[in-house]
């Protein structure tokens, strides 16, 4: 095998990584952008009744299941606002720090 072809290889190989690197962070970026709007619309107080508000709502709450009840606080919006932003924060940084190790 010569070493034009390994290198290739090589190349492509970190090209790919760097492709599911991004994809990776993408990811994390939009599983936090739902949990944020999801705060927003909570916070706003949006119609729970619109079937897009329903929806993003049932996202957010999927999403942030293990960090539901994190905190106990006073006021139900505030109590979900945090909760839920713990979760996009993780979320988030979990994604960056999987990124960080697969990218080449």
């Amino acid at each position: 095998m010569s070493t034009t072809a390994t290198g290739r290889r090589r190349i492509a190989a970190g090209s790919a990584r760097l492709g599911l690197a991004r994809a990776i962070d993408l990811i994390g970026a939009l599983v936090a952008l739902i949990l944020v709007v999801a705060i927003l619309l909570v916070l706003l107080g949006a119609n729970r009744h619109n079937g897009l508000v329903q929806a993003v709502r049932d996202a957010a709450d999927w999403l942030a299941g293990p960090f539901n009840g994190l905190f106990s606080l006073k006021h139900h919006k505030v109590e979900l606002a945090v909760n839920w932003g713990v979760a996009a924060l993780v979320w988030l940084l979990l994604a960056r720090l999987i990124a960080r190790v697969v990218r080449p």
